[in-house]
């Protein structure tokens, strides 16, 4: 099995529930790594999982305001999966680098895992 990995990716964005969070937006961070068997011994790019495609991927959807970020996570890999059909794992990290919360030092998140058969 072979993961392809994107880390701390940085975006800024206008994801939030809280007032003024759609309009001012905040920092965040994003961590991504896809799993799925080679068929065979890699050796173009066809074989593989672009991170360049990746990247772009979840570039696009963070740019789209949501109020949830486990909406965007839902949509990134509902997306990876459709651009990628081989894949057989997800995990994907998304996390608010300054909440708006009161006396809070830290970032908060979600983390979501995603299996799929093979065969799907």
């Amino acid at each position: 099995m072979v993961a392809v990995h994107l880390k701390e990716l940085k975006f800024h964005a206008h994801h939030g529930l809280y007032a003024g969070e759609d309009l001012t937006g905040g920092p965040f961070e994003v961590n991504l790594s896809v799993w799925y068997e080679p068929e065979s011994r890699i050796e173009s790019l066809d074989q593989t999982i672009n991170y360049v495609a990746l990247f772009e991927i979840v570039k696009q959807r963070m740019e789209v305001k949501t109020a949830l970020i486990e909406t965007v996570a839902e949509d990134i890999c509902a997306t990876i999966k459709q651009d990628f059909p081989f894949v057989s794992k997800i995990e994907l990290s998304i996390d608010k680098c300054s909440p708006p919360i009161e006396n809070f030092s830290g970032k908060t998140g979600i983390t979501m895992y995603k299996t799929f058969n093979r065969n799907v």
